[in-house]
């Protein structure tokens, strides 16, 4: 169930993609995050929400120094369950033909008939601008790829033959073990951490909490 804060927003005229921190996550990786030597609540808490961390610590009677943040917030690697997800929604569809190109510059051309998304989330919201023509998300479960250039609120995703409705969600990234896109798709199409990359997220999508 997720928090009831008001929507915001974007540029695009749409709702704002969501970054989702769950509650039930964080409360099972907390245990096994002990015998770090990170500061989980520094750049706020990694994204994450500080006040949100330190509470759900302190209810665990956990103390926030020394714990393992990669651990903690499930980053890739760690073998934990990722805490923070990032979804956006499609805010319309329509056919691009093939040799049709989408967004600034045309960096991408239909190499055949399809459809294509204008899904919530672009660089002001954290995807970063590299993950055009390099990286996925998730629709229904069904893996689509970002398609040229990522704009400042939305991008395009090529969904194929795929019925996607407007409002339908996306996954950007967040648990593998649901078929979503992992965030260690994100570091290496971007070349930034994982922590730089859910730090930015956090702080820029419309975060919210989910148990």
């Amino acid at each position: 169930m997720t928090s009831t804060l008001p929507a915001r927003t974007s540029g695009a005229g749409g709702v704002a993609p969501l970054a989702l921190v769950s509650e039930t996550a964080l409360r099972r990786n907390a245990p096994g995050a002990t015998g770090g030597v990170d500061d989980v609540l520094a750049a706020d808490a990694w994204g994450h929400g500080a006040a949100w961390v330190a509470s759900v610590l302190s209810d665990l009677e956990m103390d926030a120094a020394g714990l393992d943040a990669a651990r903690l917030f499930g980053l890739p690697g760690s073998g934990a369950e990722p805490v923070l997800s990032l979804r956006g929604r499609a805010l319309g569809t329509k056919p691009l033909l093939r040799g049709e190109g989408v967004s600034y510059g045309y960096t991408h051309r239909a190499s055949r008939d399809t459809t294509v998304a204008l899904v919530t989330g672009g660089y002001a919201q954290g995807v970063v601008r590299a993950l055009g023509n390099a990286a996925t998300v998730s629709v229904d479960g069904r893996r689509h790829p970002i398609v040229g250039r990522v704009a400042m609120d939305v991008c395009v995703v090529d969904v194929g033959e795929t019925t996607v409705d407007r409002g339908t969600e996306v996954v950007f990234f967040g648990d593998p073990a649901h078929g979503h896109p992992s965030l260690h798709e994100w570091t290496d199409a971007t070349g930034w951490s994982a922590a730089e990359i859910i730090a930015v997220v956090g702080a820029r999508a419309d975060r919210r909490v989910t148990t």
